[in-house]
């Protein structure tokens, strides 16, 4: 395992990042006595390498995996090397700081060269397209799939596009905004379902199902917001035999129809960050303009001005806000 060291040209600010901003992280929270450097989705130029790297040089324009396993442990060796106990991911508290440096150094083989024809702004899509591809690959989405993706921020809307790509003959993206549903529709010609924070979640499905004629119910229900209502919702809103994978950040334990999954025979998945192959998936979909993302990133801050995007992803108002890197 050889190191690289890149200079992060385009960190970018997602809603797990604006929880540590707004609450001290999610789960384990930075101590105020132990700083923590914010940003794991970032694309930047190699600046030098270790010795014995092969695959890269300075110059390059990478993306990064920002989390690395132990390369130990029987969970990595199964293949589930995201799950680890090892796992050192960037701007996770309490001793791994992100990427918003000057310099960031990862492993060279969690480092990826970008095609020509993706750019850095592109490039810095390739992290969270990647968890919607590991997603997507939990619910075993195929050709012909009804999919309900619940939430349509970067995560939601970037798997109803997997979905498609993915074989999906109808995907419905849900969400209580109307600009948030008219931008799913615009992008990825999605169906769309507003939902009613004032009804029930039995209700809601039951209008879902119907309004998108989806007969028994979804194949699979991708759940990317993080609202505890939603994950009830997504439950009733299966079909006998369907899949509900959760994705979205959960504040707190919840209610869940469990009754629900025996008698229905439901499969409930967990899909965590990504996994091996998936950054690959990403970037050839990307170069391959399977999946166009260009239209998400909706702004870019200088290094000095960071907190601007913070503030701007915390109101909703954009998709990706990008920040330039240290020094540039």
């Amino acid at each position: 395992m050889y190191a690289i060291s890149y200079q992060a040209r385009k960190p970018v600010i997602d809603r797990c990042q604006v929880h540590f901003w707004s609450h001290g992280g999610v789960g384990e929270k930075v101590s105020a006595s132990k700083p923590l450097v914010m940003g794991h989705e970032a694309s930047g130029i190699v600046d030098h390498v270790g010795p014995g790297v092969s695959s890269l040089e300075g110059g390059n324009r990478v993306t990064i995996e920002p989390g690395y396993p132990c390369r130990r442990c029987n969970t990595y060796k199964r293949g589930q090397c995201n799950l680890g106990p090892g796992m050192k991911f960037a701007a996770c508290p309490p001793d791994d700081h992100g990427t918003l440096t000057r310099l960031f150094k990862v492993p060279e083989d969690f480092c990826y060269k970008l095609p020509d024809n993706i750019g850095l702004e592109e490039g810095v899509m390739v992290e969270p397209l990647s968890a919607a591809i590991h997603a997507a690959k939990a619910g075993k989405i195929q050709h012909g799939d009804t999919v309900v993706i619940l939430g349509s921020g970067t995560i939601g809307l970037l798997s109803a596009a997997v979905a498609r790509a993915f074989g999906a003959k109808k995907v419905v993206a849900v969400d209580i905004l109307e600009h948030k549903l008219q931008f799913a529709r615009r992008w990825n010609g999605s169906n769309t379902f507003m939902a009613d924070p004032g009804s029930s979640p039995v209700n809601n499905a039951h209008r879902l199902v119907k309004d998108n004629e989806l007969g028994l119910g979804a194949d699979v229900v991708v759940e990317a917001s993080g609202a505890a209502s939603s994950i009830s919702f997504g439950v009733h809103t299966l079909r006998p035999g369907g899949s509900f994978v959760q994705v979205g950040v959960v504040g707190a334990n919840v209610d869940f129809p469990i009754q629900q999954v025996a008698e229905r025979g439901l499969h409930i998945l967990g899909s965590y960050r990504y996994g091996a192959g998936d950054f690959q998936t990403a970037l050839e979909m990307l170069s391959t303009k399977q999946i166009v993302v260009k239209d998400l990133i909706s702004s870019t801050v200088p290094f000095e001005e960071a907190t601007v995007a913070w503030e701007m992803t915390k109101r909703g108002q954009g998709i990706k806000n990008l920040i330039r890197g240290a020094g540039l």
